[in-house]
């Protein structure tokens, strides 16, 4: 008996032997392993890839099959959040005068149990749907600076609208105050001028680090694709932004995106109120894990603030630096709530079978559920994964807004009844639910509530509903590409 091998001549029998044991000895052993702490879905794409194409599908699965953390870093996750216990042990969940109801605060007490941050209130909330308008806010807030400065976000460059933004953190660092700025290092490195980028950081006085750095030299090695996804600005400890844009030309500098006039839009809030020291103690934990440095003085040191704000916050972080997915946990739990209205804005839409089932549940008990999306996508296979899950959304009644091309609606919030609230950068997909470490932002009152809706019937009036009669029309070509897509949005 002989095996043949193209170019490698013929093997003895003996040699397929031991290679026939070998092979079935790695299914046996990926059907025992491969399940372990996934999804029933995401594992069987796995042993799909290891049973077809046994060599790359073993390759890939050790490349990208772990999304856990370091154990120093799940273990510096942990320490912050027994501290954040500790120093809201008294704090009770706030019941303000219109008392919402029972289904808020139980997801409150999901929040907090999962991700140790109480519900505060007293807070001031303003959003900005403009993308301008936000980088001149933020860089208002860092002129203002008097003692810190920390920033981090996802994707960074300094460009002739990102400029002003950047010019004020350079002169708030030369005149004493302390700029720590933290960008993802693959997010950030792919965007044309990183190195003149880090040049400028090197020579500006600015306190800075790569966040999740792919520097195997330096020992500094994990699986590629776990990345850190949040935006955030926090000045003095009294105010703070957060949400869904990168600091960034909206177009990306794609040549692509400049052909066709592409940009992406998005939307930012600005906080004011004790919800900015939550979102300082995620600031510090990202930085504490790059730097070792223990920024614990900063953390919990009270601010005077204007006048009591009427709303009512809590800081949801997320990622694979905690034991569950705290962001997929709320989003499913909200939703399963919700009685009048549903309303959904995701770039990324590929929802794992809890988070569809949810939703679908929702229109089908009757609840007024839309989702905005984009027309066109920015990653072929993204935005095809996500069309995968049209036909099962209409079918149920969710009405589903196509935002047009070219633009991108990268903006990433949900509104409940007139209850609630989240905005953040967390996607719906399993990406943002595994991979990503993020933060979401849950606020409570028909007040945020009304403002949030106001930019979502900005969307839909721009928008082009699609129907079920409409999509299953579809040709069979997209049909065949939208099922592939959906297939490889579960390898995680």
């Amino acid at each position: 008996m002989l095996w043949s091998f193209a170019g490698l001549g013929t093997f003895p029998d003996w040699a397929v032997a031991v290679l026939t044991v070998v092979d079935f000895g790695i299914r046996i052993a990926a059907l025992g392993i491969v399940p372990g702490n996934r999804r029933p879905t995401t594992a069987m794409a796995w042993l799909l890839a290891i049973f077809f194409i046994p060599l790359v599908g073993l390759a890939l699965f050790f490349m990208f099959g772990s999304f856990r953390l370091s154990d120093r870093r799940i273990a510096k996750q942990a320490e912050t959040n027994r501290k954040v216990h500790a120093a809201s042990q008294g704090l009770e969940e706030p019941r303000s005068e219109r008392d919402a109801p029972v289904w808020v605060h139980s997801a409150a007490e999901l929040n907090r149990t999962l991700g140790s941050f109480p519900m505060v209130d007293s807070n001031h909330v303003e959003l900005y749907p403009d993308y301008n308008a936000s980088i001149a806010a933020m860089a208002k807030a860092v002129r203002e600076a008097q003692d810190f400065v920390n920033i981090e976000f996802y994707i960074m460059s300094r460009d002739d609208v990102t400029g002003e933004l950047f010019e004020a953190l350079r002169d708030a660092a030369a005149r004493g105050v302390r700029v720590r700025l933290l960008f993802d290092h693959l997010g950030t490195m792919r965007v044309k001028g990183y190195r003149q980028f880090r040049k400028w950081l090197d020579e500006s006085g600015i306190h800075w680090r790569r966040m999740l750095p792919l520097l195997p030299v330096r020992g500094q090695w994990r699986r590629i694709d776990l990345r850190n996804h949040r935006k955030i600005l926090v000045v003095d400890g009294r105010v703070a932004f957060t949400g869904s844009q990168n600091l960034i030309h909206p177009g990306y500098h794609r040549a692509s995106s400049a052909r066709v006039g592409r940009q992406w839009v998005e939307l930012m809030a600005r906080f004011e109120g004790p919800i900015v020291t939550a979102l300082n103690v995620v600031f510090a934990t990202d930085w504490s894990s790059e730097t070792d440095d223990d920024l614990g003085s900063e953390l919990f040191t009270p601010v005077p603030f204007r006048e009591p704000g009427p709303m009512t916050c809590q800081i949801v972080p997320s990622g694979p630096g905690f034991a569950t997915e705290n962001n997929l946990r709320l989003f499913n739990t909200l939703i399963y709530a919700a009685v009048e209205r549903l309303s959904i804005c995701s770039p990324y839409f590929v929802p794992d079978d809890s988070l569809l089932y949810a939703i679908t549940t929702a229109a089908q008990r009757g609840v007024d559920v839309e989702l905005f999306v984009s027309e066109q996508g920015d990653q072929f296979l993204v935005h095809h994964a996500q069309r995968s899950y049209y036909q099962a959304l209409l079918e149920a009644g969710v009405r589903i807004y196509l935002y047009p091309k070219p633009f991108v609606l990268h903006a990433k919030h949900f509104t409940v009844d007139d209850e609630v609230a989240v905005l953040g950068s967390s996607n719906m997909d399993m990406r943002s639910f595994s991979l990503n470490l993020e933060v979401s932002v849950m606020m409570l009152g028909d007040d945020i509530v009304g403002q949030m809706r106001t930019i979502q019937d900005s969307y839909r009036e721009v928008s082009r509903e699609i129907t079920l009669e409409e999509w299953q029309h579809r040709s069979r070509l997209e049909r065949y590409v939208d099922n592939v897509a959906r297939l490889t949005a579960t390898l995680q």
